[in-house]
């Protein structure tokens, strides 16, 4: 790399611990590892009052019952200011009838956006922020998923994702593709040879979980 070349910022992996902020949100001054102990969806969007992701908070709020029931709070950020998220919390529930029910924080100098990867190191904008982080109980970051500002996430997929990752880490096992709660899950492939038994039935076998 050429010495006048700038080193690329450091991206947040699976398995990297999400770092801790503190920041005001619609729900008073909160930080992140106050939820140390539940999962949490960290996840940001480019702007308030614009329509795709007017049309994710309505779906996130309607089904927030589902991410509680999984023991998974929702924090949600922008580089918007308090004043406009309220702003904005308040037009969605005249339109809609709709009350969001978790915090949305401020990051008007991108710090924490930045920190997360969720906007790139020189940008002066965020137009480009549709990111989520999976975090469990422990902090420790166990999926992502990036959109272009564009193409609205699926409320839907991130309430597979966390209950994936959830039967995962109990039931230490696999989820085949499209999986969804109460379907079948696939076993681990023997680590030992003699484990392998001659008829093959532990080549991608689903399984039933009672």
């Amino acid at each position: 790399m050429s010495d006048n070349m700038q080193q690329p910022p450091a991206t947040l992996r699976i398995g990297d611990i999400a770092p801790d902020f503190q920041a005001r949100s619609t729900h008073g001054p909160i930080r992140l590892s106050d939820y140390r102990g539940k999962w949490l969806i960290f996840f940001s969007h480019p702007a308030d009052f614009t329509p795709v992701c007017t049309t994710e908070f309505v779906t996130l709020a309607q089904k927030s019952a589902q991410f509680s029931a999984l023991d998974c709070g929702l924090i949600g950020l922008s580089v918007d200011s308090l004043y406009s998220h309220f702003a904005w919390v308040r037009a969605i529930e005249g339109k809609f009838g709709i009350k969001i029910p978790f915090p949305i924080i401020e990051d008007p100098n991108m710090a924490i956006g930045r920190a997360y990867n969720m906007v790139d190191e020189h940008s002066i904008d965020s137009s480009a922020m549709r990111t989520c982080y999976f975090i469990d109980p422990k902090g420790v970051i166990r999926a992502t998923t990036n959109y272009p500002h564009d193409v609205g996430r699926s409320v839907d997929e991130m309430l597979r994702i966390i209950a994936a990752l959830q039967i995962t880490e109990t039931q230490n096992m696999l989820t085949p593709e499209g999986w969804r709660p109460g379907d079948k899950l696939l076993q681990k492939t023997p680590l030992l040879s003699d484990e392998i038994s001659a008829d093959d039935d532990w080549f991608c076998q689903k399984v039933d979980i009672k």
